[in-house]
């Protein structure tokens, strides 16, 4: 027994106990499949009277192969190689480990099916077991070649043989389970059949290789895995943390081409389309427009109060019909001297009606109320209160009751597919050669989708705009002609009214050797 104190004999019989069970791992996808021919109760007694019997074939093979490795004598010589029957059969087993390691590498590197369309008739219970047992007996040649290649000791390959057998015949739906979601681990055992199959070829042609340096290398592999599956799982687990929504878009956004967010410049963009099935500019920017809605606060969409035109109820009825023919807007706050009093929402032509027949204004507009919505509201929120509202605008304000801009169904639309810019205004950003001028109100989000960039928005941030953003980076109100510079772009001032940025003028920071820098 003094061979049991040996240290080289545990760790061979644990290597070869893990090799055999990963060995065995084609012949439970095959009983899977065989046996799923049978009746639901059928099946286990099928799996373990094959396996049984096989087990019984397995020790058989590994008896007679382990005698026949014994036989030393030299049959015949080629050059200075002579060959024996137990260098014939080591040779003959490495070039099979060879095959076998490399033929299902390939199956599995290239994304082959392996198991193929599944018969689901229910078939007869012993011409089942008895394919079971002529399969088993087809892929234990590369498990009992790889015993004699590991071990020298017929006691300790059997042992081996019986218990990775009894794992198999335990485990076999949990072990057919977590190859199907750990593939990596196959392609690791098979790479580890690739080096015993080297290894018996060399010992075929007289080269001793010590089975130390085996297990050392399979031992830092395996060791290897281990943290790369534990990365695998913590990697999942935070991912699982993250919203469906998110992820969802992320993964949209790939299939387009772009950057998901917080990605680097640097960083490759992910799997795109085919060429000739890749989305149309307009079809890329209403998807990113759709994804990033219910990420966006009131304030990204909503027309700020300084551009909002509202209507006093105090003045006469000659100044308002004025302002109503010379703004083209359809509906208009009524409001008594201060926009944060409003008293209704009506719309130009039904005010311009009631005018005419000499309607006292208030009471008009208090017959449509204003709908108020607190600013902390989300914009997926928001698409409910704009139906209930029949066309009319909804009023935002803060927690102090004051106006902070009016939302419409335009402005929603507008997020999605861009600006629609009314006959008195002009477009946000327009491109001016390998420029952009942009207002200092732009909405970063449009910006991002202009200048194709990803750097602008954060949800950290408490700014909506161009200019909060500006105003965010260089802690201070600049000054006209300042140039602020941040990653790939830079910013110069081009107009500042009292305490507002009007104007910017966007371009792209090229390199010493004329490229973009980002690109």
């Amino acid at each position: 027994m003094e061979f049991l104190m040996d240290p080289s004999i545990w760790v061979g019989l644990l290597t070869l106990v893990v090799l055999e069970i990963v060995l065995g791992i084609d012949n439970l996808v095959f009983i899977a499949i065989l046996a799923d021919k049978l009746p639901p109760k059928q099946r286990d007694k099928a799996r373990i009277i094959g396996l049984s019997l096989a087990l019984i074939m397995r020790l058989g093979l590994l008896s007679l192969i382990s005698w026949m490795v014994k036989l030393t004598t030299p049959l015949f010589s080629i050059a200075q190689f002579s060959f024996s029957g137990r260098d014939l059969i080591l040779l003959v087993g490495g070039l099979f480990l060879l095959f076998k390691a490399t033929t299902e590498l390939h199956e599995r590197l290239e994304g082959h099916d392996e198991q193929g369309t599944q018969n689901r008739g229910y078939a007869s219970f012993w011409s089942v077991v008895a394919q079971i047992v002529v399969l088993d007996a087809v892929f234990s040649l590369d498990a009992v070649i790889t015993a004699v290649g590991m071990v020298n000791n017929l006691a300790v390959m059997m042992t081996a043989v019986v218990i990775a057998m009894g794992v198999m015949l335990l485990a076999s739906k949990s072990l057919t389970r977590f190859v199907n979601n750990h593939p990596t681990v196959v392609v690791l055992c098979l790479s580890f059949l690739l080096m015993i199959g080297l290894s018996l070829i060399a010992e075929g042609f007289g080269f001793h290789i010590p089975k130390g340096y085996l297990y050392a290398a399979i031992g830092f592999s395996i060791l290897i895995e281990l943290f790369n599956q534990i990365a695998r799982r913590n990697f999942l687990k935070s991912q699982s943390n993250r919203p469906m929504r998110e992820r969802t878009a992320e993964a949209i956004q790939r299939l387009m081409g772009g950057k998901r967010q917080n990605q680097n410049e640097d960083e490759p963009a992910g799997d795109v389309l085919p060429a000739g099935e890749t989305f149309a500019e307009e079809e890329r920017h209403m998807i990113t427009g759709v994804l990033t809605l219910a990420s966006r606060t009131l304030r990204s969409v909503m027309t700020p109060r300084t551009e909002i035109s509202w209507v006093d109820c105090e003045k006469s009825p000659a100044e308002i019909r004025s302002q109503l023919l010379d703004t083209p807007h359809s509906l208009f706050p009524i409001c008594r001297h201060s926009l944060d009093d409003v008293i209704g929402v009506v719309r130009a032509k039904d005010l311009l009606v009631a005018l005419e027949n000499g309607e006292n204004i208030v009471a008009f507009a208090e017959k449509t109320p204003p709908i108020v919505v607190p600013e902390t509201m989300d914009v997926i929120n928001l698409l409910a209160v704009l139906r209930k509202a029949k066309g009319r605008l909804v009023v935002v304000s803060n927690e102090f009751g004051v106006i902070q801009g009016l939302v419409t169904p335009l402005d929603v639309l507008e997020a999605i597919a861009g600006e629609f810019p009314d006959e008195d205004e002009t477009p946000d950003v327009i491109a001016d050669g390998e420029s952009w001028i942009a207002k200092g109100g732009t909405d970063l989000h449009l910006l991002q989708q202009v200048l194709d960039v990803n750097t602008l928005v954060s949800p950290d941030d408490d700014f909506a705009s161009l200019a909060g953003f500006l105003l965010s980076k260089s802690g201070q109100m600049p000054v006209t002609g300042e140039v602020i510079e941040m990653a790939s772009l830079r910013f110069e001032i081009l107009d500042v009214s009292e305490y507002r940025i009007e104007r910017v003028r966007i371009s792209r920071i090229k390199s010493e050797d004329g490229w973009e820098q980002g690109q």
